[in-house]
C-alpha cells in the first residue's frame, strides 16, 4: 500500500526511533476516538487523542485516552505551572506546529519538537492506537514505546468526575 506523504512521515519518524509500525487505513475515517475504536475493534480508552494546546504561550502535546476529557488545569500542573494560561490551539496553528491536520495528528514525527504529556490512564493498556498522519490512518504501539518515543511526561490529565 502506498501511503499519503503525511502517513509516510510518521512511519519514517517511527523507524528513525527504532519503532517499526504498521499503518492501517480505514476509508470511513477515524477522526474521533469513538470512530477509531469502532474501526479498530478496541475499547475507546485504547485510542490516543493527540491534543495540541498552548501553555503560557508554549505549544505542547497532550496524549489523552480516548475515554477521557483533558483537564486543562491538570495539563498546567503537569507542565509545572498551576496558574498557567492554557488553551486549545486552532487548526491552522496545530498544522503549523505539527505538520499535520487536526484529526490526523500523530504522537510523534512533528515539524517541531513539542513538550509532550501522556495521560496516565493510557498506561492501563498494553497496546494503544494513534493517528498516523491523516484522519484515515492509524497504527498500534505499546504504551511503553509510546512514552519512550515521545519522551513524554506521564501525568494525570483527565477531568475528575465530581
Amino acid at each position: 500500500m502506498t501511503l499519503p506523504a503525511s502517513a509516510q512521515r510518521v512511519v519514517d519518524a517511527a523507524v528513525a526511533a527504532d519503532l517499526p509500525i504498521d499503518v492501517v487505513e480505514f476509508p470511513d475515517g477515524t477522526r474521533t476516538a469513538d470512530d477509531a475504536a469502532r474501526a479498530v475493534g478496541v475499547e475507546v480508552g485504547q485510542i490516543v487523542k493527540s491534543l495540541v494546546f498552548s501553555v503560557n504561550g508554549e505549544t505542547v502535546l497532550a496524549l489523552v485516552s480516548g475515554a477521557n476529557r483533558l483537564d486543562e488545569r491538570a495539563l498546567a500542573r503537569a507542565s509545572g505551572s498551576e496558574s498557567a494560561a492554557v488553551g486549545r490551539l486552532d487548526a491552522d496553528t496545530v498544522r503549523e506546529a505539527t505538520g499535520f491536520a487536526v484529526g490526523g495528528v500523530p504522537p510523534f514525527g512533528h515539524r517541531t519538537s513539542l513538550p509532550t504529556f501522556v495521560d496516565r490512564d493510557l498506561l492501563r493498556y498494553e497496546t494503544v492506537w494513534a493517528a498516523a498522519g491523516t484522519p484515515r490512518h492509524v497504527f498500534s504501539t505499546t504504551t511503553d514505546a509510546l512514552v519512550r518515543i515521545t519522551g513524554a511526561t506521564v501525568a494525570d490529565l483527565r477531568t475528575q468526575s465530581r
